[in-house]
């Protein structure tokens, strides 16, 4: 990972939320980079802030102070409506639970991003197929989710957050849902969409098998971020 550029940078990062009259720190100070082409895992506690941060990256949340730079973008500084359209070109995301459209096939969930990119057809279409091909789904394209295993969705998923090319892609308890063969091989995709296609990939996990595929594990616990990370390389 040495030499490689920084793509996330996070400064000085604070998040909190009011429950009443109570103001409930979730995120204290975080700062952090993140190298283009890193596989990185958060882990910790339920309510630690693993999420937040991610939503946060992600610019699906807003920070109360700090600043977020995504590829050189401030993103602390967009409107709402700049952030949406950032998001749709920069940002694929993982959920645990996949978030298809059960009334749509593969290839329409994966075609979706795109509808707002302005692409035409035909290219949306090549866009399309080319993502189900990397999740080795060609042949379950015109399958709707109900037919498809639950690992066979979350690749469906994957596959729909590669497609517009993004910058990053942030998981949220991606093999959360899965029985560990299928959460292995979902694993074994994500790794290859690190090497072999450079992808930048931020992980939130309670899994400690699915963190040991990252390049490098960070804990939070009580909003606050471990000093040094743990790292396999």
């Amino acid at each position: 990972m040495t030499g490689k550029p920084v793509i996330v940078e996070i400064r000085n990062l604070y998040k909190s939320y009011r429950r009443g009259s109570q103001i409930l720190p979730v995120l204290i100070d975080i700062s952090l980079d993140i190298l283009e082409g890193e596989f990185i895992a958060f882990m910790g506690p339920s309510g630690s802030g693993k999420t937040t941060l991610l939503n946060l990256i992600a610019g699906i949340d807003k920070a109360d102070s700090g600043i977020i730079r995504v590829g050189g973008v401030d993103i602390t500084a967009l409107s709402e409506n700049q952030l949406a359209l950032w998001r749709a070109w920069n940002v694929g995301f993982i959920f645990q639970f996949y978030n298809l459209i059960p009334v749509l096939t593969a290839f329409e969930n994966v075609e979706l991003p795109l509808l707002i990119t302005g692409l035409p057809k035909k290219d949306r279409k090549a866009h399309a197929e080319m993502a189900l091909s990397v999740v080795n789904l060609s042949d379950r394209m015109d399958h709707y989710p109900g037919e498809l295993s639950g690992g066979q969705q979350q690749r469906v998923a994957i596959a729909r957050a590669i497609v517009t090319d993004p910058r990053i892609l942030v998981a949220d308890e991606p093999t959360g849902d899965l029985d560990r063969v299928s959460a292995t091989e979902v694993l074994e995709l994500m790794e290859r969409l690190v090497h072999e296609l450079g992808k930048t990939i931020i992980m939130v996990t309670h899994d400690p098998r699915a963190a040991r595929v990252a390049h490098s594990i960070r804990h939070l616990d009580k909003g606050v971020l471990n000093a040094r990370p743990q790292t396999d390389f």
